[in-house]
């Protein structure tokens, strides 16, 4: 059985007025619990755990110091390419969007390695937009083996590929794989990804089973929060997780957050996510999953960050640039998304440090594996 086969067996409309339904003995009974399971989840993440917040950041902060200490990974991304044949409605790379497209070659990305090693990084994440035929599985061959000599830990968020693909892939240095869903409601997911590819719906959710079949490292999941109601679509997310942990249970696996953020000509949220409800979801995750890591990217403020570090976030971001030789050129491209907070990566250290917690450039090698 296939995550697809769980997935069908929850309609989105039931699942969301079961959330909303969950009522403050709910949540009481979800924070007092040793262990929770998915109604559980439901509770934390309802409207009734809203006056339980302060409780549940303390716990959440607890448990996060049990299993992580108080350490921050660190993490930054390399855009490879803006080339994409999706028109997706909220991505500055969308193919209906007018700009200038860019693939690296080997210069630039050693380039763009240059200035990304001299910040301390250790761990990359690689992203390009969906174009198999310009970024496809020989591309990825070539850039990580320029690219693996260089970092311990690599990252890559690209198109889903087939399971045969990955197992090409991780021998050459791929450690993780991220490949959010976007939307778990499927008449909204085709609305938003009306061509290309990546408007298969089918083949997307399913692409997780293909990396634990594959025995890649880790896996990361999540939503565009914006998209659809976030708490219907944090609940898919933790079903999906729930799923995904017993079935592979050798993979590690990490949750992440993007809120929709503005791009030229983009699209405003459906749904608006305030800070106190995103802290909600965030403690809501580490409650709910001792293990998971929870990723927080530079879209979010410098002031939201400082504060959600404590909260259960385990790895993070600086000094990021969403653009195709954004860190080593001059001449910047479009953006796939503006970033919020903007500090370098050694003002982002200071904050970290000045908060009594340690900053981890280095997260896994393969030599102890």
């Amino acid at each position: 059985m296939g995550f697809n086969d769980i997935f069908e067996q929850h309609n989105w409309d039931k699942v969301k007025q079961s959330i909303y339904a969950k009522t403050g003995a709910d949540v009481e009974r979800a924070l007092a619990k040793p262990t929770r399971d998915l109604e559980d989840f439901k509770a934390l993440i309802s409207p009734a755990a809203m006056p339980y917040l302060e409780q549940m950041a303390t716990l959440s902060q607890q448990l996060t110091q049990k299993r992580f200490g108080k350490t921050l990974q660190m993490y930054i991304p390399l855009y490879l390419s803006n080339e994409c044949q999706n028109i997706c409605t909220y991505c500055g790379f969308s193919l209906d969007n007018p700009m200038r497209r860019i693939t690296l070659n080997d210069e630039q990305i050693l380039n763009e390695i240059a200035v990304i090693k001299s910040y301390g990084y250790d761990h990359v994440l690689l992203v390009t937009g969906e174009a198999n035929k310009t970024v496809g599985v020989d591309y990825f061959k070539n850039a990580l083996q320029l690219i693996r000599k260089h970092f311990s830990h690599i990252s890559m968020e690209v198109q889903p590929l087939d399971q045969e693909d990955y197992e090409e892939l991780m021998p050459l240095g791929l450690n993780t794989v991220l490949v959010y869903q976007e939307t778990y409601h499927q008449e909204d997911y085709k609305k938003h990804h009306p061509k290309g590819k990546k408007s298969n719906f089918q083949y997307r959710i399913e692409t997780p089973d293909r990396l634990g079949k594959a025995g890649i490292h880790k896996i990361g999941l999540g939503v565009l929060i914006g998209l659809e109601d976030w708490r219907t679509d944090s609940f898919f997310t933790a079903l999906h997780l729930n799923y995904l942990e017993k079935k592979y249970w050798k993979t590690k696996y990490s949750i992440s957050f993007p809120r929709l953020r503005p791009f030229s000509g983009g699209l405003p949220p459906k749904v608006e996510m305030n800070d106190r409800e995103l802290v909600q979801l965030i403690c809501a995750y580490r409650i709910f999953n001792e293990e998971v890591e929870l990723s927080l990217s530079t879209r979010e403020s410098h002031t939201f960050r400082n504060n959600a570090i404590k909260l259960g976030i385990t790895s993070i971001s600086a000094g990021s640039k969403t653009d195709p030789g954004g860190y080593a050129s001059q001449e910047h491209a479009l953006e796939q998304f503006e970033i919020s907070d903007e500090r370098t990566p050694a003002e982002i250290l200071s904050m970290i440090r000045s908060q009594g917690y340690e900053a981890i450039w280095k997260d896994w090698d393969a030599s102890l594996s």
